[in-house]
């Protein structure tokens, strides 16, 4: 009979072992380093010679327009409240855009998410492809899609809602998937034994466990396409990216006006940003509660 002790790698031997996948592993990561940093190099070089003015050349001049805002804003400092009234109108219509879009993707989001979960789906071949349709909206730019649509449409805010619920549609699409796999399928399994439709099975079984996570990934999302609808301005799709882009290109006369929409932006930006975090923690932390004490 064979001695397992004769047969059983020693211990010396699988300490070599593991230094030796050890250094093969650090001899890996740094040529992968190695290349990495040589690409970087290659490509700002390649894009600082293909650069109009030349990188070097012009980063001395890198603060020249902010300083220009900034000092035309406090000379003309009195007139900052005036300016932040006559450009609300177009902030409001900004943040419309990124409400409007945000709800439309985000009921789109949450079909197409119970149709690619795995477990879920009604039709289990149609996963993979939906799948790629998610992945296609999510790697194409929000920026992309609305110029296409400005040359269809023309200009204005609905393509930049069409643009940024396109796009939210992906991003939500794959999140709202991902929490869908880790529902718990009793409920699921309960009611399909009683004779529950699909639509019944996931409204009732399925989106009351994983609601507050939509919800907090809705708000993130709504934060980011605040920010995109005001950037997509200015290609000339409405709001306050517009009027942005309008003073800018006018340039020293109008920088103060610049500055009053950087000021609204901003405070826009932060405003959201603390409600929404608020919703999202009592959301998240709400609910692990109450499973809890469940």
């Amino acid at each position: 009979m064979t001695d397992i002790s004769e047969t059983a790698p020693k211990m010396p031997d699988i300490r070599q072992q593991y230094m030796s996948q050890m250094r093969s592993k650090r001899i890996m990561n740094m040529i992968l380093l190695v290349l990495f940093f040589g690409l970087l190099i290659s490509g700002f070089r390649t894009a600082d010679d293909r650069n109009a003015g030349g990188f070097w050349d012009g980063l001395g001049n890198v603060f020249d327009f902010p300083m220009d805002v900034f000092s035309e804003a406090v000379e003309r400092a009195h007139l900052l409240p005036g300016y932040l009234l006559k450009y609300l109108p177009s902030l409001i219509e900004t943040i419309n855009i990124a409400a409007a879009s945000t709800l439309l993707g985000g009921l789109l989001a949450l079909v197409f998410s119970l149709l690619v979960t795995r477990g879920l789906a009604p039709v289990p071949w149609l996963v993979s492809p939906l799948r790629r349709v998610l992945d296609i909206l999510r790697a194409v730019p929000e920026i992309v899609i609305a110029l296409v649509l400005i040359y269809l449409l023309g200009g204005g805010p609905i393509p930049a809602m069409i643009a940024i619920a396109l796009h939210t549609v992906g991003a939500l699409g794959k999140l709202f998937s991902e929490v869908n796999e880790n529902a718990s399928l009793k409920p699921v399994e309960g009611l399909a034994s009683v004779g529950s439709s699909w639509s019944q099975r996931m409204w009732l079984g399925v989106v009351p466990q994983v609601a507050p996570n939509y919800l907090s990934y809705a708000l993130l999302r709504f934060e980011i396409n605040i920010r995109a609808s005001a950037i997509l301005g200015f290609v000339g799709a409405g709001g306050i990216g517009y009027d942005l882009r309008n003073t800018m290109s006018w340039g020293q006369g109008k920088f103060d006006e610049a500055a009053a929409i950087f000021l609204l932006l901003f405070l826009t930006i932060v405003v959201v940003d603390q409600i929404s975090s608020t919703l999202r923690n009592r959301l998240t932390h709400g609910a692990r509660l109450t499973e809890t004490h469940a």
